[in-house]
């Protein structure tokens, strides 16, 4: 919020916290590199539109109802839930590369719960 009132229109910012997509964009945010587009692209990309085409309500409902799964995709340093995600989904193995290591199975049996809750697995 400071850098927004520093530059103002000047500078193009983006959310680059799932659980602040709406609040970002209510300060004049201009989109969102996102962890959760990965699982949720269209729905993301949905909240985002229905932001700007003045749906704020409908966008923070779905920050809302994703809120959830987003806390768990950020339960652990990034890329390791994104990473336990995708692999639930079938896109690859559930791999990270030293020094990371796969989730801990509690905040992993969190995520897929609030998958399977989205029907996502």
């Amino acid at each position: 919020m400071e850098t927004c009132a520093l530059v103002g229109d000047k500078l193009d910012i983006y959310s680059g916290n799932d659980d602040q997509i709406v609040p970002v964009l209510s300060m004049g945010g201009a989109g969102v590199i996102s962890v959760l587009s990965n699982l949720m692209p269209y729905e993301t990309s949905l909240m985002c539109k229905k932001f700007f085409d003045g749906d704020v309500r409908g966008a923070a409902k779905m920050q809302m109802e994703y809120l959830p799964l987003i806390n768990a995709l950020f339960s652990e340093v990034n890329p390791i839930p994104v990473k336990a995600a995708m692999a639930a989904m079938g896109f690859c193995e559930n791999y990270v590369r030293l020094p990371l290591t796969t989730m801990e199975p509690e905040h992993e049996a969190v995520l897929l719960r609030y998958m399977k809750e989205l029907n996502l697995i």
